[in-house]
Parts: C-alpha cells; structure tokens; sequence
C-alpha cells in the first residue's frame, strides 16, 4: 500500500511517503510559516523525488487535531481533497500520537502549547492511548503525570514547561519532538478508512471566538455557529 501521510498541526510541518510499513521519503520542517504554503509543495517535491504519481496513492493519513486551528483546517481539507479526487482511502490520527515517535519504555505524555498555561496533552504507553486526549491546564497534567507508577517522559513541545517538570518531577524525562509523519502512516495502515466527509478536525476547544460569545449567551439551540 502506498501512503501519503502528513501534520500540520503545529508549528513544524512533516510529510512522509510509506510503501507499506516501509519509510520511503519524510521531511520536516520546523519554521515560523504559513503551512497552506508549505503543505502542497513539500507534497510535490517528495513525490517527484520518489518517482511516484498521484494515481500511485491508495491511503491518505492525516494528523486531524488537536492543534493550531488553521493547521488543521488546512490538513484535513487537504486530505479530504485528495481523498475524493484521487478515489482513495483517508485516515485521520491524533497529533499528539504523531509526536509519540521516541524510544522510551515508560508513559509518554506528549504536549502541544495552547498558551496559559494550558495544553493539548495525551498519555500514551507503548503507543497505546491511556486516557482520551485532551485541553487542560498543565498544572492537571503534572497531577496525572505524578500520579503514574513508573517512569515518565514529557515530549512534544516541552520547552516552555521544562522549569515546572523539572521543579515537580525531577526524575522525570524530558525529550523535546517533532510530529512523526512516518509514524502516522504506518499506524493508519492498520485503521479502518473513513467515509470523507465524516474526517473532521479535532480541536478538543472552542475557538476563542465562540468562548466569548458563550459569555453572553446561554449554550441553548440559539448556538454561536448559527449566528455566524
């Protein structure tokens, strides 16, 4: 099975190309840029590079959230785009899983900044997902985290939350990482596919927008997404 497989759910892009469980092209790119730019291009360049065609493909996988807002619009409109044009089979995938790709034995609790503190986080052992993913405050997450019995390592984007792990867990593992493409497009070869147009983002929170209005008004059938 060939696969296409890619995120651009934070701030580092990664796209990688699989024939089968066989990594066969993958780049990522950690930089300050607009992913809608990026996305299709680095596409393009692995495929040439490859001598693959379009009509090659026969699986998309897709990082669907959590993460930035308009990354994952942009990822899962992609993949939903190629999947119906290219009349092939589309996955989507956790974000967090995607940064899962370390050599540890122990909990791995993977991190996407959300600002204030708070976190997109997921607590993952031996790729198996502990507990849903979710958006919480990163004081909860250390809850948890001090909680498990064993060793415990924090990955993803760690940096800005390394003088609180270090400061509360000193024993615990800190490994910054970068989305896993590759790791997206083995795993979504063993999902079942999606219907297209049921592959949706998973913000895992309201955007910004929304959470003001709901201020305002009550979260009756009166919704925010109506008014807008």
């Amino acid at each position: 099975m060939k696969v296409l497989a890619f995120d651009s759910s934070s701030q580092a892009l990664s796209v990688a190309l699989l024939d089968n469980q066989n990594i066969v092209a993958q780049t990522n790119l950690d930089m300050k840029q607009n992913h809608s730019v990026t996305l299709m291009p680095t596409i393009d360049f692995l495929m040439t590079l490859v001598g693959w065609q379009p009509s090659d493909l026969e699986r998309v996988v897709v990082a669907q959230g959590p993460g930035s807002y308009t990354g994952l619009r942009m990822a899962v409109a992609t993949a939903k785009t190629l999947a119906y044009a290219l009349q092939i089979d589309v996955v989507g995938l956790s974000s967090l899983l995607a940064l899962t790709a370390v050599d540890f034995s122990g909990l791995v609790i993977p991190l996407i900044d959300a600002r204030r503190n708070h976190v997109y986080a997921g607590f993952y052992l031996d790729g198996n997902r502990q507990q849903a993913d979710a958006y919480m405050s990163f004081e909860t997450v250390l809850t948890i985290a001090q909680d498990w019995q064993g060793e415990v390592c924090f990955v993803g984007e760690v940096e800005g939350f390394r003088q609180q792990i270090e400061e509360t867990m000193p024993t615990a593992k800190i490994k910054a990482s970068l989305p896993s493409a590759s790791l997206l497009g083995q795993l979504g070869q063993k999902m079942p596919a999606l219907n297209t147009h049921d592959l949706v983002p998973n913000y895992l929170k309201r955007v910004e927008a929304e959470e003001n209005w709901l201020k305002e008004h009550d979260d009756t059938d009166d919704h925010y997404i109506k008014w807008v």
